[in-house]
């Protein structure tokens, strides 16, 4: 959009034209090759269109006050505005006001209320929605625990590309929880996730291939996505790394890398490396353990605790 265009939306959302003021609200907040973004503009055109009751225009100026763009953050505001929206049957506007239920942002925190709104927005086909009504199911929050309903929609979600949806649905057929077990179909979804950079479903796949779970057993695959999931800061995985390193499976036998990735897993909390740790260490030299700490030291530098 040239400037010249520009200023024929501005005259018109000036004169009161809502479509003109929502779209001004869009470009301000995007911009475009010739327009530079402006937060403060954005925020000024989509309160324009809110107050004349655009339900678009009254969620993306929630969204400007929950994230603070062109204005100070206010999830007080956040949610009036989302409500407004929502209660007009807005999808996106459901899912952030059920995530303002579900956190206690700008109101009392009540997981009935965010499982109402999630459920309204999810039968409308949000993705997300779908994925974190599953989540609602799945943990009994806001409404009565029933791992077949968790199930559903997170299949629902998996099928729309939501990654954390896929690992879920793919823990569902691994455990055989609200479905029956599968280990083939549990090894299909955790494989759209991992694919997708979801670290707890990178580690999964790693783990069928590992033990041969709805795959053929294969630890060079398996080193690889237990690998993958590590880097990530996936303390399990990071474990798991290193008993691929301790035997040899998967890559060549390394004590040194054991002992590095078990040290790392350890301080990123899980214990069940501890005695991985101890045995490790007698294998190795003085020198060659105060090397590795020095490296693993270094990883924390970089890289936060899970």
């Amino acid at each position: 959009m040239n400037k010249n265009k520009l200023n024929k939306y501005i005259k018109k959302a000036e004169k009161g034209d809502v479509y003109s003021q929502l779209l001004l609200g869009f470009i301000y907040l995007n911009g475009t090759d010739e327009i530079s973004a402006n937060d403060k503009e954005a925020f000024k055109w989509f309160k324009a269109a809110a107050e004349q009751g655009e339900a678009d225009a009254q969620n993306n100026l929630g969204n400007c006050y929950y994230n603070g763009r062109g204005t100070k953050q206010d999830y007080y505001e956040a949610f009036r505005w989302y409500k407004a929206a929502a209660e007009q049957g807005y999808e996106k506007a459901q899912f952030n006001l059920g995530n303002c239920y579900f956190l206690g942002h700008g109101v009392k925190q009540d997981y009935y209320e965010a499982f109402r709104w999630y459920k309204a927005a999810a039968e409308q086909g949000h993705a997300d929605a779908q994925y974190n009504l599953g989540i609602s199911y799945l943990n009994g929050e806001g409404v009565r625990q029933d791992y077949y309903e968790a199930f559903r929609w997170f299949k629902a979600a998996a099928e729309q590309g939501i990654a954390d949806a896929q690992f879920n649905l793919g823990a569902c057929y691994y455990y055989g929880e609200g479905v029956k077990q599968d280990y083939y179909e549990a090894f299909r979804w955790f494989k759209a996730a991992a694919e997708q950079g979801n670290a707890k479903a990178q580690n999964n796949l790693g783990n069928c291939y590992f033990w041969g779970h709805g795959v053929r057993q294969d630890y060079n695959e398996a080193f690889r996505w237990i690998k993958a999931a590590a880097e990530q800061g996936h303390a399990g995985a990071q474990g798991n790394l290193g008993i691929c390193y301790s035997n040899g499976l998967g890559v060549r036998q390394d004590y040194n890398e054991a002992y590095y990735w078990y040290l790392i897993a350890y301080r990123n909390g899980y214990t069940a490396a501890e005695q991985h740790v101890k045995s490790i260490e007698n294998k190795l030299t003085y020198q060659q353990k105060q090397e590795v700490q020095k490296r693993v030291n270094e990883w924390f530098k970089t890289h936060p605790k899970e």
